[in-house]
C-alpha cells in the first residue's frame, strides 16, 4: 500500500518549522535557500515532477531559470519577490507556464510550496529581461 506523508501546520512561520529536514540548496546561482523534498523525480525517468517546501531567509535568492513545464508556487509565509518586480505575499498562488523565465528571491524571508511538472533549466538573463530581485544576476 502506498505511503501517506503528513506535514502538520505548514502555514506557520517556516523558520519555526525546525522539525522538518531542511537542506541547504547548493547549486550555482542560489544563495541561502533551504528545501525539503516532498517528492522528486523518480529513478529511470519514471517521474519528472517535483514538489518542494522552500525557505528563503531574508536576502536569499534562487538562480535565474526557465521552466520546461508548469510550476505552481504557494506562498505559505512571508513575501516572495519575482525578478520582474512583482511581490507575492502569504496566501498568493502563482502559476508559471512552460517557457517562463525568472529568478525568485525574498528581501524579508518566506516559505513557499513549489510544485513543478517538469524540471527547470538554469539560464543567463538576456538583454531586456528584468532581474530586479535580491541577488539578481548573481
Amino acid at each position: 500500500m502506498p505511503d501517506v506523508t503528513v506535514f502538520r501546520d505548514v502555514l506557520r512561520n517556516g523558520f519555526e518549522q525546525t522539525d522538518l529536514p531542511w537542506v541547504p540548496w547548493t547549486e550555482p546561482g542560489r544563495e541561502g535557500v533551504e528545501f525539503v523534498v516532498l517528492w522528486g523525480p523518480g529513478h529511470a525517468g519514471e517521474e519528472d515532477s517535483a514538489s518542494l517546501l522552500l525557505r528563503f531567509p531574508p536576502g536569499a535568492h534562487g538562480d535565474f531559470h526557465e521552466h520546461l513545464g508548469h510550476e505552481l508556487m504557494l506562498v505559505l509565509d512571508g513575501t516572495l519577490d519575482h525578478s520582474d518586480g512583482r511581490r507575492f505575499h502569504r496566501g498568493d498562488l502563482v502559476i508559471e507556464e512552460p517557457g517562463t523565465r525568472h529568478q525568485m528571491s525574498s528581501a524579508t524571508g518566506c516559505t513557499v510550496l513549489a510544485v513543478r511538472a517538469r524540471p527547470a533549466s538554469p539560464r543567463t538573463p538576456q538583454a531586456g529581461e528584468i532581474t530586479t530581485g535580491v541577488g539578481a544576476g548573481a
